[in-house]
């Protein structure tokens, strides 16, 4: 009883703290919006379900055996080093090992293949932290595998990651503007909306930049942090012939299938 309650009342504090943050995005917006809100909010809304059931069917089940077999035969890299410090460890592997997968999604034309449906939203937001090709939920799903493995988490260590990632994604998605000090102070820790704003370009040089997805200094680390584009200086979106048409939703679905060859140059202007 005591646990359900807790859940619960975890459910009800984090709908709170969503609610709050699209509150916060419509108050202080960081960009102005160049499409019709309810149509972008639904079909992003359509594609996030569809992610989800994916992820309930395949990845969530697959990933929480794994943690569990972590827990019991004492495996990976949080039981190696043990305790608070073990736990800690494995949620750093993990959003490292996120922030390599998100290299990857970009520069293995496969997977920019599908990638490149949540980059064609030609506004950020909340709704497009959710915007994602039910596939690309599938292709992800070996890398978690790997990545639970490897890092030993247990169920506990696994859902403080887990918690942490979406919090993160939704956070820095957002269409918030921040006091500049602030931002610029939590970017030292954590990826935030004018950070993620600069990936989200059209322009592949500035695309190519801000990757982190939870801490900020992995790109601080390899050299791809970037914080000196205005963001009323960029283009939102995807450069490419077919960006327009796959806004949409049935198109946006059919195109990482299509033959076209999407171009995406490291670099490219």
């Amino acid at each position: 009883m005591a646990s359900r309650l807790a859940k619960i009342a975890g459910i009800a504090v984090a709908g709170a703290a969503v609610g709050t943050l699209m509150l916060a995005e419509r108050a202080r917006p960081l960009r102005q919006r160049t499409r019709k809100e309810l149509p972008r909010l639904a079909r992003n809304a359509a594609m996030g379900a569809a992610c989800q059931a994916v992820i309930m069917a395949s990845e969530a089940p697959i990933t929480e055996a794994i943690a569990q077999e972590n827990r019991r035969q004492r495996r990976g890299l949080q039981h190696l080093i043990g305790g608070w410090p073990g736990r800690f460890a494995a949620v750093l592997l993990m959003d490292y090992t996120y922030y390599l997968w998100h290299v990857a999604t970009h520069k293995v034309p496969l997977l920019w293949r599908f990638h490149r449906v949540h980059h064609v939203d030609p506004d950020l937001d909340m709704s497009t932290a959710v915007r994602f090709h039910a596939a690309d939920m599938l292709l992800s799903t070996p890398m978690r595998m790997l990545q639970v493995r490897l890092s030993g988490a247990d169920p506990v260590t696994h859902n403080i990651w887990r918690g942490f990632f979406l919090g993160s994604v939704l956070f820095h998605h957002s269409n918030l503007r921040l006091p500049k000090g602030v931002d610029e102070a939590l970017s030292t820790v954590v990826t935030t909306p004018r950070m993620h704003g600069i990936h989200h370009s059209q322009r592949l040089d500035e695309m190519d930049s801000n990757w982190t997805s939870g801490f900020s200094f992995w790109d601080r680390l390899h050299g791809t942090f970037r914080a000196d584009v205005p963001q009323h200086a960029i283009t939102i979106g995807v450069d490419d012939p077919a960006a327009e048409r796959d806004i949409a939703l049935l198109p946006a679905l059919e195109a990482p299938f299509a033959l076209t060859h999407y171009r995406h140059t490291p670099g490219a202007h």
